[in-house]
């Protein structure tokens, strides 16, 4: 059995040409709309015509992890052959029937997004359905397949990658690579470094208020007293009324985690947190803010976040 639901199945994924054009700068050209909505369209109608001769359906998808695909070009670097071998993704076999399924899914959501000119995150889609998905692993692997498979760039699919976070304002900080960046300086937000290993749910906003243990010996220079909690708060999910479905089970890990917090100092001079931790603790449930496109696609846009800006939902 292959790994990630593919019948084993191998074929010549043909002799068309292996992606897109790339500019020189390293971002993906940008495909038409019409190009991307045909694209789809061919692979739907290629399912439709199977079904009408009764057979079942197949998803061709190019092997992503055989090196035997891949050349290496100066200009480029790696990159995949033309008539690379591919896998079947089948309708009809048990390891691959639910994989096909969730393409099809996926591939209805990017149409209907390339037709209204609208973006997502991957994480907006795993959070669309969390129990179809079952975790972002599934998706991005799907989504992936689903840009090889038509050899569209991922940004033209209007599949947008989920940002660490932005931050401005008075701020400066070293990363690991000795890069210093001033978050005062510069004219627009700062990406968050992805260098937080370790870091989770509200404990990303502690130690950015108030440091950590390991590091309290530089307390000065790295924490932001006057750091806020904007959202999303445990008590946002029960006002809102978030089905439970579209929330993630607390692991023990996330447990032992919660009842450290909820220990540590200054969380003594902060009643509301800790009003908000309770709940959290009662719940063992857990959410990041894209849980709220189960609500609507634009409500955190639309709705949540105006509200909190101008009523004062923080914390």
């Amino acid at each position: 059995m292959e790994k990630h639901g593919l019948c084993p199945t191998e074929t010549p994924a043909g002799n068309k040409a292996s992606f897109r054009e790339t500019s020189l700068s390293g971002q993906d050209s940008q495909v038409p709309s019409s190009e991307v909505l045909e694209a789809i369209e061919n692979v739907i109608q290629g399912v439709l015509q199977s079904l009408a001769q009764r057979k079942a359906p197949v998803l061709t998808v190019a092997n992503r992890t055989d090196w035997r695909n891949i050349e290496f070009k100066d200009s480029v670097g790696l990159q995949m052959i033309p008539g690379c071998t591919a896998k079947q993704i089948r309708s009809d076999c048990p390891q691959s029937a639910r994989r096909f399924a969730l393409m099809l899914k996926i591939l209805s959501m990017i149409y209907k997004m390339v037709q209204s000119n609208t973006y997502a995150t991957k994480r907006d889609i795993y959070y669309s359905d969390t129990l179809l998905f079952g975790s972002q692993s599934v998706v991005d692997q799907i989504i992936n397949d689903i840009s090889c498979m038509l050899k569209i760039p991922r940004r033209s699919l209007h599949v947008l990658s989920t940002t660490k976070g932005f931050v401005a304002g008075n701020l400066s900080y070293t990363e690991e690579d000795g890069t210093k960046v001033n978050c005062t300086c510069s004219a627009t937000a700062v990406t968050v470094p992805s260098n937080v290993q370790g870091i989770k749910s509200v404990e990303i906003m502690c130690v950015y208020k108030y440091g950590s243990v390991s590091m309290s010996f530089e307390a000065h220079h790295l924490t932001v007293p006057s750091v806020k909690w904007l959202g999303l708060l445990p008590s946002d999910l029960e006002r809102l009324n978030i089905c439970k479905d579209a929330l993630i089970p607390f692991t023990k890990q996330d447990e032992n985690k919660l009842a450290s917090i909820q220990k540590r100092p200054y969380i003594a001079c902060q009643p509301l947190w800790k009003k908000e931790l309770d709940i959290m603790a009662a719940s063992k449930l857990k959410a990041e803010i894209q849980v709220l496109t189960s609500v609507s696609s634009d409500y955190l846009s639309r709705v949540y976040l105006p509200n909190k800006l101008q009523f004062g939902g923080w914390l």
